[in-house]
């Protein structure tokens, strides 16, 4: 992405993130959620956070309507303002882990290369991209938002599953199958994965 910016120098911080992590006892990580929607993402995240922050971690999640609520609110549902929407998040995303905290990001996300600009905005080896994996028609017959419905109804233009792609990941961290298995069992899976991650050796 060309940068309109010149005439800027970055300020380096007399904290590193190795001392950062120290103090917090944990290490920084981006908990990647993507899916379609209603596959349970949001769902899952927010189950997540509460039981990592109970667990005494500093956590925090961005969740894709909040963020469009602010951050990007400026953006719109096309496949540039989505790209643009998963760079900013990703952006945010990294500053978190580079202070130290657990981010987790529950988006859609649906273009497999706007989720890898999104690793690469992280330091190496603190992405983990989990695949909230449910079928379009089990997404459907959920529609919490009834999303569904009113893009089925021609009310919504460019819904991800109906007149827009997704591209399911090729190879995440983890996959949580939310058609086959109850709620509780993916955060738990989930919860457990993100300790091996971010648990100081």
């Amino acid at each position: 992405m060309l940068s309109l910016s010149r005439n800027i120098t970055p300020v380096r911080h007399k904290i590193t993130l190795n001392e950062r992590e120290e103090r917090l006892r944990q290490r920084g990580a981006v908990i990647w959620l993507t899916g379609l929607p209603a596959s349970g993402k949001s769902t899952i995240s927010m189950e997540l956070e509460r039981r990592l922050f109970d667990a005494g971690i500093v956590v925090y999640t961005l969740d894709g309507d909040n963020v469009r609520h602010g951050l990007n609110s400026n953006l719109g549902f096309s496949p540039d303002d989505r790209k643009e929407n998963i760079r900013r998040v990703g952006e945010v995303a990294a500053l978190f882990a580079d202070a130290g905290l657990v981010c987790i990001t529950a988006f859609i996300s649906p273009y497999r290369a706007d989720r890898t600009m999104a690793r690469t905005a992280v330091r190496r080896g603190s992405f983990y991209e989990v695949y909230v994996k449910a079928s379009i028609e089990t997404c459907e017959r959920r529609d919490p938002k009834g999303l569904y419905a009113k893009a089925r109804r021609g009310e919504l233009k460019e819904m991800t599953g109906v007149d827009a792609p997704y591209e399911v990941p090729e190879a995440p961290d983890l996959v949580l199958d939310t058609e086959n298995r109850a709620i509780e069992q993916s955060v738990q899976e989930l919860y457990e994965f993100v300790r091996t991650k971010i648990t100081l050796s």
